[in-house]
C-alpha cells in the first residue's frame, strides 16, 4: 500500500478516469428539509450510484489501474457489504476475478448481491475472526492484488469524486458552500471528499458523522491520534463499524475536518424515514448519518450546506420496520 497522500488533482484525474463508467448521481433540494434544518441542504443523492452506494467509485478508480498481469491474478476485498458490491461490479465489468470476505451477519440484501455480479464471497464471525487476516491469507495462495474499503491512495482519491462533484454543482448554480457532513466508518469518503470541496471552497467546513457506538474518528480528532473502539457494539449502521481509522484517512482527516459528530441509532431510523417520506429516496441507515445530523440542527448556524447520502443497501424487512416505527418523520 503506498503511503503518498492523495491530492485535490488526483481526484480530478479520477473523476476524468471514471466518468465514462458510473452515474453523475444528482444533487437534490427539499424545501421541507431546508424548513427542518434552518438552512439551504444540497443532498448529494449518491444512494443512486450503481451498487447503491458510493464505493463503486473508490473500487474501480483502483482496478483501472492495475496492471495487465495483476487483473490476471484477481483481486481480493473485505467488506461489509457495500464495499464487496463495489469490488464486484468493477471486477465484472473488466473481466476480473474477485473474492469477497464478508461478515456472516451482514445485511443478505448486500450477500446476495455480492454474489449476484460474480464475486465469490467467504463469509466469517465477525467476532472471533478477523477479516483482514483471510484476506491476506487469499492474496498470498493465489497472487490476488488487495483491494482495501478505505485506506488506500486510489481509492481515496475515487471517493473524493463525490464531493468534487457536489462542489462543482454548488459553484455552478453560484451558492458558497459553508459546511458538508459526510458519513465515516474508516473515512475514505470523508477524507477525499474533504480535498475535493476545499479545492473550491477553501473555507467549508468539513463534519464526519458516526453511529454514536463507532465514534473512533471524533475521538481521535479530539485528541490529535487514532482511537480504538472497545469490543464489538451493536448498531444498524452496519457500514459504518470501522473500529478505528485509516491511517492515511486519518492523516488527511486531521489537517482537512472541522470536527465530528455522533448519531444515535434513533435518529438515524428517523432519518431513513424522513428520506422516504420527503425526499422519495430508500437509504440504509449508514447512509442516512449527514441527514440525520442537520435533522437535529448541526446546520442551524450556517446559510448553505451539502450533504453525502452514501448508501441504499438496507434488506426489506429492516426498512419496513423502520417505516412502522416512524409513520410521521
Amino acid at each position: 500500500m503506498t503511503n503518498i497522500l492523495p491530492r485535490s488533482h488526483n481526484i480530478d484525474e479520477a473523476h476524468d478516469r471514471l466518468r465514462e463508467w458510473l452515474i453523475p448521481t444528482p444533487v437534490l433540494q427539499s424545501e421541507v428539509l431546508n424548513a427542518r434544518a434552518n438552512s439551504r441542504v444540497l443532498i448529494k443523492a449518491e444512494s443512486l450510484q450503481h451498487t447503491g452506494s458510493f464505493k463503486i467509485r473508490g473500487a474501480l478508480n483502483r482496478l483501472l489501474q492495475l496492471s495487465h498481469e495483476e487483473r490476471s491474478l484477481g483481486i481480493v476485498a473485505s467488506s461489509s457489504g457495500n464495499h464487496a458490491q463495489g469490488v464486484a461490479m468493477a471486477a465484472s465489468w473488466l473481466g476480473v476475478s474477485a473474492v469477497v470476505v464478508m461478515p456472516k451477519d451482514a445485511p443478505e440484501i448486500k450477500q446476495l448481491n455480492t454474489r449476484a455480479l460474480g464475486a465469490k464471497v467467504i463469509l466469517y464471525d465477525r467476532y472471533n475472526e478477523d477479516r483482514e487476516h483471510i484476506a491476506a491469507k487469499v492474496a498470498q495462495e493465489t497472487g490476488a492484488t488487495i483491494i482495501p474499503a478505505f485506506d488506500h491512495h486510489d481509492i481515496i482519491a475515487g471517493q473524493g469524486t463525490v464531493g468534487l462533484e457536489t462542489a462543482r454543482y454548488a459553484h455552478s448554480e453560484g451558492l458558497n458552500l459553508d459546511a458538508l457532513y459526510c458519513p465515516c466508518g474508516g473515512g475514505g469518503l470523508i477524507a477525499g471528499c474533504s480535498l475535493s470541496v476545499q479545492s473550491i471552497f477553501e473555507k467549508c467546513r468539513l463534519f464526519s458523522v458516526e453511529p454514536e457506538v463507532y465514534d473512533d474518528t471524533k475521538r481521535s480528532l479530539e485528541v490529535k491520534e487514532r482511537q480504538l473502539v472497545d469490543g464489538h457494539p451493536v448498531t444498524i449502521c452496519d457500514a459504518l463499524m470501522a473500529p478505528t481509522p485509516g491511517a492515511l484517512t486519518f492523516a488527511i482527516n486531521q489537517e482537512t475536518l472541522t470536527s465530528g459528530i455522533t448519531v444515535t441509532d434513533s435518529q438515524a431510523a428517523h432519518a431513513v424515514a424522513f428520506a422516504a417520506r420527503h425526499l422519495k429516496l430508500v437509504l440504509e441507515p449508514s447512509g442516512a448519518v449527514a441527514l440525520a445530523a442537520v435533522l437535529d440542527g448541526s446546520a442551524r448556524s450556517f446559510s448553505c450546506v451539502a450533504i453525502i447520502l452514501s448508501g441504499a443497501n438496507i434488506d426489506h424487512k429492516k426498512y419496513l420496520e423502520i417505516l412502522g416505527d416512524y409513520p410521521d418523520p
